[in-house]
């Protein structure tokens, strides 16, 4: 019975052993689970400042975006008033061109009908008197044009040319060759002589 006893003995020790030795193997099952568990909560801390970090660079980028705008605003609106100067300094600087213009195509017209006016006695003599009769009357018309391009408005003299344009275009285009013939032989003159 001795040896029944021991061997029991012995059998409940050995049955005993294993069920020691499985919470020595649950330990480090527990310290994987913890290092597990610990990884996990850097990974989604890491995550999370990761996060963060993108969101306070995105927060930057849009304050340095809109700090951007706002320059190119300010320096478009000093570009805009730039822009409105030298136009409005063109515009002056135009109507004082076109008036001088027109002070001299009037006094040019007039100089004209006047040299007209004085050889229309000479033109009786080696032509006739009829066209003398032209040529006076020629001068006067030319003296009446003068004085109506001095009387009129820039604005008016615009509004009388687009509708003689209009009423005949034929003409217009006629005068416009000739003038620019005259002009380019000008030119070309006075461009040979210097």
């Amino acid at each position: 019975m001795a040896t029944n006893s021991t061997t029991a003995s012995t059998a409940k020790t050995a049955k005993k052993a294993p069920a020691k030795k499985a919470p020595a193997k649950k330990a480090p099952a527990k310290a994987a689970a913890t290092g597990t568990t610990e990884a996990k909560a850097k990974f989604s801390k890491a995550i999370e400042e990761a996060r963060a970090g993108a969101q306070a660079l995105g927060k930057e980028a849009q304050a340095k975006a809109g700090a951007y705008k706002e320059q190119l605003s300010a320096r478009s609106g000093d570009w805009v008033e730039e822009a409105k100067d030298v136009a409005g300094q063109a515009k002056v600087r135009a109507g004082e061109l076109a008036k001088d213009g027109k002070a001299k195509t009037s006094d040019a017209i007039a100089s004209l009908g006047k040299i007209v006016a004085d050889n229309a006695g000479t033109i009786d003599e080696k032509l006739g008197t009829r066209y003398g009769d032209y040529a006076r009357t020629a001068a006067r018309s030319m003296q009446e044009t003068a004085a109506k391009i001095e009387a009129k408005d820039l604005n008016e003299l615009g509004d009388d040319a687009k509708e003689f344009v209009r009423k005949s275009p034929g003409l217009a285009i006629g005068i416009a060759a000739v003038a620019g013939f005259l002009l380019s032989r000008v030119f070309k003159g006075g461009s040979s002589n210097d």
